[in-house]
This record gives structure tokens, C-alpha cells and sequence, in this order.
């Protein structure tokens, strides 16, 4: 029998994920991450982009984007905690490409420091975000 982890992908709003896996592949601060069964005990940050997920026993593998947060990683159980996460089949082109825009419009208006230092991180999630579609996308 193959060894599995079980996965927990939550966010603020709601549970995203929750089952056993072969492997998942994530965004680390330093750089993506592999994780398989029986994985060395592990809390890092986890920066904007794509968590996948290859289900225990096969099957497709999920696709969920994760606007930053951060892992726990236990022998048998990873835990992500994510600031936003949204399912693959949820992902919208069109709205991103229409959130970027106003994002930058918004950074042209900018008036102080800190403001300009909040768009600039929004914008950063949004084009993780749109490269996770194109990404997703290119798959299908």
C-alpha cells in the first residue's frame, strides 16, 4: 500500500481541502516545496501561488491558488493556512485582469508611503494569481 499525508488547505473564510495525498507541491518563501509522506516537521511562510495536490490512489490533481500564509508540516499531516485560497475551477481570468487594472490605476493615485506599499503587495498577489491561471490553463 502507498503511504499517504493528509492535506488541510484553509482560509479564513472556509475549509478548501481536506483529504489524503501522494505529494504536494507548494509556494515557500525561499522557493516551491515538495512534501511526501513522513516529511520532516516544517513551519514556514508560503508566499502567493499555486498549491497541488496529487490525490492518494491517483486521480486529477487539484489546483488551488493561495494568496500567501503559511505551512505546518507533520510526519503524517500538512496543514496549510492561507490568507485567501481559491479552488482551481473557481479561478477567473477576466476578474483578475479587471482587479490588476484598478489596482494599478489605484497605485498611480497613490498620495503617501504606506498606501503605495499596499497596492504594490496587492498587485504582487494578482499577478501570482493571473500566472496561476495561465498556468492551470495551459494544462487543461
Amino acid at each position: 500500500m502507498a503511504h499517504t499525508i493528509h492535506v488541510d488547505v484553509v482560509s479564513a473564510e472556509q475549509s478548501i481541502y481536506s483529504g489524503e495525498a501522494e505529494f504536494v507541491v507548494l509556494p515557500g518563501e525561499a522557493g516551491e516545496l515538495g512534501i511526501y509522506p513522513r516529511h520532516a516537521p516544517l513551519i514556514t511562510r508560503i508566499k502567493p501561488g499555486e498549491v497541488r495536490i496529487q490525490p492518494a490512489g491517483g486521480g486529477d490533481e487539484e489546483f488551488i491558488f493561495v494568496a500567501g500564509g503559511i505551512l505546518e508540516v507533520q510526519p503524517s499531516v500538512i496543514t496549510v493556512l492561507a490568507d485567501t485560497a481559491i479552488r482551481g475551477h473557481d479561478l477567473d481570468e477576466a476578474k483578475a485582469s479587471e482587479a490588476i487594472k484598478k489596482a494599478e490605476e489605484a497605485r498611480a493615485s497613490a498620495q503617501d508611503k504606506q498606501e503605495i506599499a499596499a497596492v504594490e503587495s496587492e498587485l504582487a498577489m494578482l499577478a501570482a494569481q493571473l500566472a496561476a491561471i495561465r498556468k492551470l490553463r495551459r494544462k487543461k
